[in-house]
């Protein structure tokens, strides 16, 4: 079996990403079975698209993990449902500020995530990760791909879902404010378990407990 592991390269004018640091960290190895494929996407309207429909293509994978960067946020976010809109707050790294756009104008208004995402945040926490559940991706990138990917994804009974994760200590450590943050080495672990659980877990199992988690801008 494979696992397509995505994150995004450095924006906002960042030097690194966790999403791509993890993602990379994790490359080759086996999960429950299951061979990890990591791709790092452009952080770019055009771009990410396509990138993933190449990989989803070419891997044919049995999982899909989509991760990306919450500046703010201080736990493992699991996104539960991806929105038809782009409303940008910030250029993508090609310039691009798009607003009030549908991702696809033939398409639902939002799609629900198919990993077991409450499954997911109790194994976290129960291993001593911070870890919530999301109702937004917010409307950047992110939240773009995570809607893509579930169109894409649509009807084949796949898993396939986004985590937002929070910001690495060294992007704390020049932020100008107070910056919630996460080793890189507990973020992999964190995605490492949430893959594992999306590969074995019933969500029958652990349907307890309220959503929760930050809005993303």
């Amino acid at each position: 079996m494979n696992i397509l592991l995505t994150g995004f390269e450095p924006f906002g004018g960042e030097a690194i990403n966790p999403s791509w640091e993890v993602a990379r960290s994790l490359h080759g190895q086996v999960i429950a079975d299951a061979v990890v494929h990591a791709r790092c996407l452009p952080t770019t309207f055009g771009g990410a698209p396509e990138a993933l429909a190449e990989a989803l293509a070419v891997l044919k994978p049995d999982l899909v993990i989509a991760l990306g960067q919450a500046i703010g946020r201080a736990e493992i976010s699991i996104e539960r449902v991806a929105v038809n809109l782009i409303d940008a707050r910030i250029a993508d790294n090609a310039g691009e500020r798009p607003h009030d756009m549908p991702v696809r104008a033939d398409a639902p208004a939002a799609y629900f995530s198919t990993l077991p995402v409450k499954a997911m945040r109790n194994a976290l926490r129960a291993a001593g990760h911070p870890a919530g559940l999301s109702l937004t991706a917010g409307a950047f990138v992110c939240n773009q791909l995570f809607f893509e990917l579930q169109h894409r994804l649509a009807g084949r009974g796949l898993r396939s879902g986004f985590i937002h994760l929070p910001a690495l200590p060294e992007q704390a450590a020049r932020a100008q404010s107070a910056l919630p943050s996460m080793g890189l080495a507990a973020q992999i672990d964190a995605v490492r378990l949430a893959a594992a659980v999306a590969l074995q877990g019933d969500e029958s199992l652990a349907l307890a407990g309220p959503d929760e988690g930050a809005p993303v801008a």
